[in-house]
């Protein structure tokens, strides 16, 4: 029973792991990407990090720090690679609705949004 349960969890994350991979080959822009990415490889990588721990009993330990690890890195690098490639103007999908970052950017210095946001509507 144990080893079902384990196995299950590791189908599950893979399932989860797939999903980002078809969502990084499907979102329409570079932001997109990044948080389809992250999220659905960030609940994959413990879902299959648990399920070696049910496989595994003696294992446990380090996978819990693994997982601990996966939880505390993804988000953190999602967000330097978000913000990296907004720093550089990489274009939005046309379908973005408000630019938080540049009204918070424009309030702070006073100039006005970076140039590469022409397509993008201000909150109203």
């Amino acid at each position: 029973m144990i080893e079902l349960i384990g196995s299950l969890l590791i189908l599950a994350g893979a399932i989860f792991l797939f999903s980002a991979g078809v969502g990084i080959l499907r979102m329409p822009d570079t932001f997109t990407r990044i948080q389809s990415g992250t999220k659905a490889t960030t609940l994959g990588n413990m879902l299959v990090l648990a399920g070696l721990a049910f496989h595994h009993p003696g294992w446990t330990f380090k996978l819990i720090l693994a997982i601990y690890f996966v939880l505390m890195t993804n988000p953190i690098s999602s967000h330097a690679l978000s913000r990296a490639a907004y720093r550089i103007r990489t274009p939005m999908t046309p379908t973005t609705g408000v630019d938080m970052l540049a009204e918070d950017e424009a309030g702070e210095s006073g100039a006005r949004p970076p140039s590469g946001s022409a397509g993008r509507r201000k909150r109203s």
